[in-house]
């Protein structure tokens, strides 16, 4: 039975295709864009996130942990210090909130240490610590698509395969658009594009719509900031338009990355070039994700950048209107 690693799946979805949709993301990803949503999600193996405010510093992580990688510094009088493992706070103490006049605690994780085993997630009770992906079948992930058909069928929707990149599963992503097709689900793949031809001749005639990102058209700074170069994924886009695949192009509007106007008037030009283009959606950005990049111990690369103003949001759909496209802002 084929498998894969996914991180989430997310019901009731409007956001992600017409209609009620059921999101499925899957695990791993080639492009590291400073401005990802789901950091998480970049790798194909389990991610662990630590969200310190989360943490009751009860110390079970600490006690568990194979690699010695976790320890409790204690705030007291006499300072910072070591705490040693075996933990006296119980979690009836937390609970009743009788541990109120102890020291406070905090959660130290090597990372470097770190294996990445999860143990510490299974005795989590606060969920401050949580692990990024799992592995599942397309039967169980099926289970749960198919209970919302009655949504589906209401609202014109269906399911979303997005990530990560779900081209990094094409055996994975091909069974489930199939199992889906044999359901008569409405499928769409949310993709950045960045994948060998063959992938997308495995997956397009299962898919009856893509979302396909375009994030900036300048190859140069694209590899900047992504970390990969953009022309396969121009390459990809044009093939898929000229045999005639729904596609809708989404751009993410960055403040001082692809925002500017010879980028904007390029991103025009050239899916205006593009047959059977279903539209633009214009996505502005946030930092929502700032706090997941804290979470995994990763530097996030856009602390001092705001959300474009609604101004900055109507001006660009302005100039991708120019050139005769459909835009819709989101």
């Amino acid at each position: 039975m084929v498998s894969g690693i996914i991180f989430d799946i997310k019901k009731y979805s409007i956001n992600d295709g017409p209609g009620i949709r059921t999101t499925v993301f899957l695990s791993g990803c080639p492009l590291s864009c400073w401005w990802c949503h789901n950091p998480e999600s970049q790798s194909r193996t389990p991610e662990l996130l630590y969200r310190s405010n989360r943490c009751l510093a009860c110390g079970a992580c600490v006690e568990v942990c194979p690699e010695g990688a976790i320890s409790l510094a204690c705030h007291c009088e006499e300072g910072a210090r070591s705490v040693p493992t075996k933990q006296s706070q119980t979690m009836q103490e937390i609970a009743s909130g009788k541990d109120q006049d102890r020291p406070r605690n905090d959660i130290i994780t090597d990372r470097e240490k770190c294996t990445g085993c999860q143990t510490c997630v299974s005795v989590c009770y606060s969920s401050a610590r949580q692990s990024s992906g799992y592995e599942t079948t397309v039967n169980e992930v099926m289970a749960q698509v198919k209970r919302e058909i009655p949504f589906y069928d209401e609202s014109g929707g269906g399911v979303t395969f997005s990530g990560g990149e779900p081209l990094m599963q094409p055996t994975f992503l091909s069974k489930l658009l199939k199992a889906c097709r044999q359901e008569e689900i409405h499928t769409t793949v949310d993709t950045s594009g960045f994948a060998n031809w063959n992938v997308f001749e495995q997956i397009r005639g299962d898919a009856d719509l893509f979302l396909f990102d375009l994030k900036h058209m300048d190859g140069v700074r694209h590899r900047e900031v992504t970390g990969v170069p953009n022309e396969v994924i121009l390459d990809n886009l044009k093939k898929l338009a000229e045999r005639g695949h729904k596609i809708l192009a989404r751009i993410p509007l960055i403040p001082g990355i692809n925002d500017d106007e010879e980028n904007l008037h390029a991103s025009g030009k050239f899916l205006a070039s593009l047959p059977s283009l279903q539209g633009v959606e214009l996505m502005g950005y946030h930092d929502i994700a700032q706090a997941k990049y804290e979470a995994l111990g990763w530097e996030y690369k856009l602390p001092n950048t705001h959300p474009p103003t609604e101004e900055a949001m109507s001006h660009a759909a302005k100039v991708l209107t120019s050139y005769r496209l459909q835009v819709t802002i989101r």
